[in-house]
């Protein structure tokens, strides 16, 4: 039996497709079941990351684990997983606990915190690092909709924007075959953009012109208060400012494990086109 844990997300979405294509047994775990839309027969479990409480039922008889956690109670999970016999955890982490000064990022720091545990238990862990999700360009879904511009404080910082269905075809992959058990695995988009150049390809997707507004980082700051704590935007702006008009180096991890390209970010804007429009 797998485990996928936040199973609202799209990554655990997909990843449920994959598996149940190939009939493997699955159990959805969520820290509100009732929420989840489940295709039939798919059981579900309650499972909230930040309640040991709710930790050994939802791991009786499973397997594996496809674990996206936060750290506060991350030895617990570990703990109760060795003593449920999970033999494999599949975490889903951050490129950003690669980068110079990850323990002093809080953004980092959290993903490391849990990957240092995970390996240091008894049980065989794979980690995924993805880098940028394509999907954070969803947050100007709302300025788009509206026929506002998009605030960029950072319009020429550099990414490699990463499509949710190859993190979940990435999982897939290190869920089924055994060769993959225990490695790191640092997933990335195809190619390096600007977040301008994300814009202008969804404009594209959409047939229409998006213009972009560059703000200071306080005037951004103050835009996002409502939904991004402070010291998270701090970290974020952070971050573009480090690699503003700095391209990276994209990673083939994700063409290794699935054996097709990275999908690009013109495709995911026109998966998500109608995010936009309707």
């Amino acid at each position: 039996m797998i485990l996928i844990t936040g199973g609202r997300g799209a990554v655990a979405t997909h990843l449920l497709t994959l598996l149940r294509e190939r009939d493997m047994p699955v159990r959805v775990g969520s820290s509100d079941p009732a929420r989840l839309d489940l295709p039939e027969g798919v059981p579900s479990v309650t499972l909230d990351l930040t309640d040991p409480a709710t930790f050994p039922a939802a791991l009786a008889g499973v397997t594996s684990v496809f674990l996206y956690a936060t750290a506060e109670h991350i030895a617990d999970f570990a703990d109760e997983a060795a003593k449920a016999g999970v033999a494999h955890i599949v975490l889903l982490s951050s490129s950003s606990v690669l980068a110079p000064g990850a323990e002093s990022d809080p953004l980092a720091k959290a993903h490391l915190d849990v990957e240092k545990v995970l390996l240091a238990s008894p049980i065989p862990t794979t980690i995924l690092r993805p880098g940028a999700f394509a999907a954070n360009a969803g947050g100007w879904a709302r300025a788009v909709k509206s026929g506002n511009p998009v605030s960029l404080p950072f319009p020429g910082a550099c990414t490699e924007p990463l499509h949710e269905k190859d993190i979940a075809e990435a999982a897939f992959a290190v869920l089924d075959d055994p060769r993959h058990r225990g490695g790191q695995f640092t997933l990335s988009g195809p190619a390096t953009m600007t977040f301008a150049e994300q814009v202008d390809q969804l404009a594209a997707a959409i047939g229409r012109a998006i213009a972009i507004e560059r703000v200071t980082p306080e005037e951004w700051k103050r835009e996002v208060a409502a939904y991004i704590p402070g010291h998270f935007a701090d970290a974020l702006l952070g971050w573009w400012a480090s690699v503003d008009g700095k391209p990276g180096e994209p990673t083939r991890a994700v063409e290794e494990l699935t054996g097709h390209p990275a999908r690009t970010f013109a495709a995911w804007a026109a998966d998500h086109a109608a995010d936009f429009t309707n």
